[in-house]
């Protein structure tokens, strides 16, 4: 049943603030000045009085309001608050900035999404709510949620809009949901964007079906292969006490015998529940399209002793998922400190069995979770369950927490374009190689390749040394003006290749077996930094620096500001960061003027 349309079709004048995250709340007047923040103000109240005070750098305007979505302290004492933005109570699309601030609160800058004054034209809209339902329906094919206004500062401009949620969409993956965009005044559709990250593009669908290319990934595991430190694991906890946490093992499709930790609820009852990892939990969608996680059905085993290698199981392409949804959240936390997708101490979730012949694996916002597909039948016919791929969508879950970048657009098959977009798919491919890394499971051997595993007639999806060997995806080595609106997926191959070269450098190497000999735009040689230094590199930016509108020209300011921090502005590593951006053709020099 649908909830009421919402019938405001003005701007309201009235506002309150309240900040989200602990600490005290500070009152803006939506028409004045910003009252001065004291020394035992929480630093969501000084970067808020910051932000105003500074106005000019800033954008902030009055009538605007600000949430904060996220406080980041480095050990020096430094934050950085992200906050996004209402403008005259409504909320505003690409309004978001980070307000970073000294080890005593001062204001050292600000990183902004919008980089023009956020003013509509109008303050009247002349659709109505019902209008701009019936609109997004047409335009996703699906059942409209209700429609609110929004100022929609995306583009360059600002125009009231409404923003209309669409579930069942024919134009998202498995019928998912997107979140429409309609203009206020005239009732142009401003965006049509799908809430799923999906693995698998539209557009490389359709060459895997056009080549009549099927994927045939090695799958199974050797007969009587053990894992290791398992023997006779079994619950950990005293008996009778329950629930419990507990020591199983799972036989994967693609990763081989692996460790899992569950949850015990009986003598001879267990679930795949991991309560060591904040309650990480895969379930069951039984072939349906579901957004919501609660209506899967819970694995449940009396052994604990999980999968046979063989899809013959339902068990056994859970037992992939819950293996990489926990080496992803481990390798996170591990090498950053973050605890859970959004940092919040809060488990990951997953549905395998996603679907009727979906051939996919996807992140959705909407659902907060992972989903997979068993595959098409055709082109894929496998659950795409390997464990680069758990760790690129979840990555777009980090994103979506941070900078949450989105595609500048989005055609009417559902492929995206644009370098916000492509740099979302690059950090998902940087981050997702960096979990397999982690894992070092010599099952699935850790490489500058994505989707390695999948049986792929060239080996690979995508690859970040040298990205235009990719010829499914056509994927791109350096940056171009023609870049601003390639397809994300073939974009993201510029900054994946300025990362390789940042950390293993341009010279012919050989890696876990795999053969690596990157190029550079001007022939120049790059000396890497190593892939430790260069992902913690990448994972500042993007808390740090990014927004939802980072391009890679913003991208590159971004990492050698973040190099800058963590090495120092005269360092070796700061100047990498530099010839690593350069050798993929991203320099100062040749900054678009709108961003200069």
């Amino acid at each position: 049943m649908r909830r009421p349309h919402i019938r405001r079709v003005a701007i309201a004048v009235a506002v309150t603030t309240a900040a989200t995250l602990p600490g005290p709340a500070f009152a803006v007047a939506p028409n004045g000045p910003a009252r001065a923040a004291t020394s035992a103000s929480s630093p969501v109240a000084t970067a808020r009085a910051a932000a105003y005070a500074h106005a000019s750098a800033t954008g902030v305007t009055r009538g605007d309001t600000l949430q904060a979505k996220d406080v980041m302290t480095d050990p020096d004492g430094k934050r950085h608050v992200r906050f996004v933005r209402t403008h005259q109570g409504l909320p505003l699309l690409g309004g978001d900035l980070v307000v970073h601030l000294g080890a005593r609160g001062e204001y050292l800058g600000v990183t902004r999404a919008a980089d023009h004054v956020v003013k509509p034209s109008t303050v009247e809209a002349e659709l109505t709510p019902d209008q701009a339902v019936r609109k997004a329906e047409a335009v996703a094919k699906g059942d409209a949620d209700t429609a609110r206004l929004v100022v929609d500062a995306r583009d360059g401009a600002a125009a009231l809009a409404y923003q209309v949620i669409v579930t069942d969409s024919d134009t998202a993956e498995a019928g998912g949901s997107s979140t429409v965009v309609v203009d206020a005044r005239t009732g142009r559709i401003r965006s049509n964007t799908p809430n799923t990250d999906e693995f698998i593009s539209p557009s490389l669908a359709a060459t895997l079906r056009e080549r009549g290319e099927s994927a045939s990934p090695q799958t199974g595991i050797a007969a009587g292969a053990a894992a290791a430190g398992l023997s006779g694991l079994t619950g950990i906890a005293a008996a009778g006490h329950y629930p419990a946490t507990a020591k199983g093992s799972g036989s994967s499709l693609f990763a081989g015998k692996v460790s899992l930790t569950t949850t015990r609820t009986a003598r001879t009852s267990y679930v795949l529940k991991d309560p060591t990892r904040w309650n990480t939990e895969t379930r069951d969608a039984r072939g349906q399209e579901l957004e919501s996680f609660a209506r899967g059905k819970a694995f449940t085993d009396g052994d604990n002793k999980w999968g046979n290698g063989t899809t013959s199981a339902r068990t056994t392409a859970a037992v992939d998922a819950q293996y990489g949804i926990t080496q992803t959240l481990d390798f996170y936390k591990k090498t950053f400190g973050r605890k859970g997708i959004k940092n919040n101490s809060a488990g990951a979730r997953g549905m395998v069995h996603f679907g009727n012949k979906v051939g996919n694996a996807f992140w959705d916002s909407y659902c907060g979770c992972m989903a997979y597909g068993d595959g098409d039948g055709q082109v894929f016919k496998k659950p795409l369950v390997v464990l680069d791929v758990t760790g690129h969508e979840l990555t777009h879950g980090v994103v979506d927490a941070t900078a949450a970048l989105e595609p500048t657009r989005v055609d009417d098959d559902g492929n995206q374009y644009g370098e916000a977009g492509a740099l979302n798919e690059s950090l998902a491919d940087i981050f997702g190689t960096n979990v397999e890394f982690s894992a070092n499971n010599p099952k699935n051997p850790p490489n500058y390749l994505m989707g390695e595993k999948l049986g792929l007639a060239q080996k690979f999806l995508r690859r970040m040394d040298h990205p235009s060997l990719d010829v499914l995806e056509e994927s791109i080595d350096y940056w171009s003006p023609a870049v601003y609106d390639a397809e994300v997926h073939a974009g993201s191959g510029v900054s994946s290749h300025a990362f390789y070269l940042l950390a293993e450098g341009s010279d012919r190497k050989t890696i876990n077996g795999v053969a690596y000999d990157s190029p550079t735009y001007d022939g120049s040689r790059v000396t890497g930094i190593g892939r430790t230094k260069a992902t913690a590199v990448f994972y500042r930016a993007l808390t740090r620096y990014m927004v939802s509108t980072t391009d890679f020209h913003d991208a590159r300011k971004a990492t050698l500001k973040a190099a800058a921090d963590l090495y120092g502005a005269s360092s070796a590593e700061y100047k990498a960061v530099g010839k690593a951006w350069a050798a993929v053709n991203v320099t100062a020099a040749n900054t678009p003027a709108a961003r200069r």
